[in-house]
């Protein structure tokens, strides 16, 4: 049994049981227990597996702890800011009279702690998982070490996450050139920061930032900020940012950084330079799996990540890899899916190959992207340019928008006379509508099938559906 009343806790508080089994096989030996490998334990347990859940720091992995969950906590404390110094225009006096970081991050970590807790209770009430605290090492094509203590598998599940890159030449010290780790926890709010970075870290933390007063400059090696996404969205918010007075320079390859008496100077490709109090590395995140023992089993890897086929298997017989540690987008919600996957692989169920192009993303500034399927360019390159169709839906012409008082778009790339295969949103909260636009893409709609469904009206979500009658041919809100 491997929950246990907390005895330092008068209430009905309960813990993890980290102490040895007495049985150290299983049907599977995860390796790592962030979003991949937790959803890994919990479905194989569901289907009445044994499992050895390896953990070296916390249940939750980056995603709960250092990733997805406190960066959106900072960016609503960012959307307050906002709304309380923009509150006179919806007819509502308001101040904003400051940013507490020490409340700000209060609120942070109790959103983190309480969840934290909820998954320490899921999989620790299960008797089928056992929950193995320490740092894990592959010693074995199916045998994992921790702290000297050996667990077998007849299944290995490789979950190792991943790691905030730096570049060469780059000295982080944790105090004028941090990492997103370093961001999480920062005590105050500086007077000015360089991001190194446009991809989603970099645009998220940008965003933050300018909300709580940061005069930002962003530094993009790429011709556009967000380049993995479709180029309209890029541009929409390119124009959303100087709006906001968020600067950046884009196609402009860091050369050098020295540390001055105030800061920071960041040389950039053709000599011009950018001060500030601090500069963020938002270049990335790397495989987590140096010194874990994977290439010295056979796994074979490139570039620190591990090759896996459709069906997430490694090139070792029976060991499987999840999560960041695989090649592709790097999100929680796929290594939790993924996951899910392998456990169902493993006990035979032969579920459906992960579509990677089915997979919603979200970048959450402010001006929200979010977009499922091919981008324009990559459904032209796919099927042909003379092949493609696209429609983009302006949300000046939805009425909960005006509400909310934002701008952007619903774009469409469909195959002509064929399904949708890409959609593509920019604006506020538009993240939320990500859940139809996925089924539209991996269900293959049509336009038309998608137009005669009934939207509620004010919402965005309305946007979604006037966009597929403009692309079936009946546009009523907006122009053909």
């Amino acid at each position: 049994m491997l929950l246990r009343r907390n005895p330092r806790c008068s209430d009905a508080t309960w813990e993890l049981d980290v102490s040895e089994p007495n049985d150290t096989t299983f049907d599977i030996v995860i390796l790592g227990g962030g979003s991949g490998g937790y959803a890994a334990a919990l479905r194989a347990a569901q289907l009445d597996l044994s499992v050895a859940l390896i953990e070296k720091s916390k249940l939750g992995g980056t995603c709960l702890h250092n990733g997805c969950i406190p960066t959106k906590a900072l960016l609503h404390a960012a959307e307050i800011a906002d709304q309380t110094r923009e509150s006179e225009q919806f007819g509502v006096k308001a101040e904003l009279v400051g940013i507490d970081m020490k409340a700000v991050n209060s609120y942070k970590d109790g959103v983190i702690s309480r969840l934290y807790k909820g998954l320490q209770g899921l999989v620790g009430s299960s008797k089928k998982i056992t929950f193995v605290a320490g740092a894990g090492k592959l010693v074995g094509k199916n045998v994992v070490e921790v702290d000297g203590k050996r667990y077998t598998g007849r299944n290995v599940v490789l979950a190792s996450g991943s790691y905030a890159k730096s570049l060469p030449g780059l000295d982080v010290d944790g105090e004028r050139i941090i990492t997103s780790d370093h961001a999480l926890t920062l005590d105050r709010v500086p007077s000015s920061a360089i991001v190194l970075g446009g991809g989603v870290i970099g645009v998220e933390f940008a965003s933050v930032w300018k909300s709580f007063g940061v005069d930002v400059t962003i530094v993009e090696a790429l011709p556009r900020l967000v380049a993995a996404e479709d180029e309209e969205s890029s541009k929409a918010l390119e124009r959303a940012f100087r709006k906001r007075k968020i600067n950046f320079k884009v196609g402009k390859p860091f050369e050098k950084v020295e540390k001055t008496d105030k800061g920071v100077k960041l040389t950039i490709q053709g000599g011009d330079t950018v001060e500030a109090e601090l500069l963020l590395v938002a270049v990335g995140r790397g495989p987590n799996t140096a010194g874990l023992g994977y290439e010295e089993q056979g796994v074979k890897m490139d570039r620190g990540y591990v090759l896996t086929d459709e069906r997430l298997r490694t090139s070792v017989p029976n060991v499987y890899a999840v999560g960041d540690i695989v090649p592709g987008l790097q999100l929680a919600h796929r290594g939790f899916q993924q996951g899910i996957f392998v456990a169902e692989e493993i006990a035979g169920k032969s579920p459906a190959v992960i579509d990677e192009a089915g997979i919603p993303r979200v970048t959450y500034c402010d001006p929200e992207l979010a977009s499922v399927g091919l981008t324009e360019a990559k459904a032209k390159e796919q099927y042909g340019a003379d092949k493609i169709k696209t429609y983009n839906y302006n949300l000046g012409g939805n009425g909960k928008s005006q509400i909310l008082k934002t701008a952007g778009h619903v774009k469409l790339v469909r195959v002509d006379d064929g399904p949708v295969v890409g959609v593509h949103m920019v604006g506020a909260r538009v993240g939320e509508l990500i859940g139809e636009a996925q089924l539209i893409y991996n269900w293959e709609a049509y336009p038309a099938e998608v137009a005669q469904l009934v939207h509620a009206h004010p919402t965005q979500n309305e946007a979604l559906g006037e966009a597929h009658l403009a692309l079936a041919g009946k546009p009523l809100h907006a122009h053909a």
